[in-house]
């Protein structure tokens, strides 16, 4: 399944929206299951706000980046542009 290329610019409301978008894709996950992932663990967000998370246009929160890392499977220190 071929994914979605962003058409808007980033913004500037958080760091780690590319590196989510950027895991996400590499390991071929759409973002409604991303979506589905973290309401499984608990992070209730809605799909504009995943949208806007990744195109960095709202802030994260610890818990969503947290989550994201977990469900990622990647250091937040990476999310985060440390590593």
């Amino acid at each position: 399944m071929e994914l979605n290329k962003r058409k808007l610019a980033l913004g500037d409301r958080n760091i780690v929206g590319a590196r989510v978008t950027q895991a996400r894709t590499e390991q071929g996950i759409l973002q409604k299951d991303l979506l589905a992932r973290m309401q499984v663990a608990g992070v209730d967000i809605s799909l504009p706000a995943l949208s806007l998370l990744e195109g960095q246009k709202r802030p994260v929160s610890d818990i969503e980046l947290k989550a994201l890392s977990e469900i990622l499977n990647v250091d937040v220190r990476w999310l985060l542009g440390q590593i």
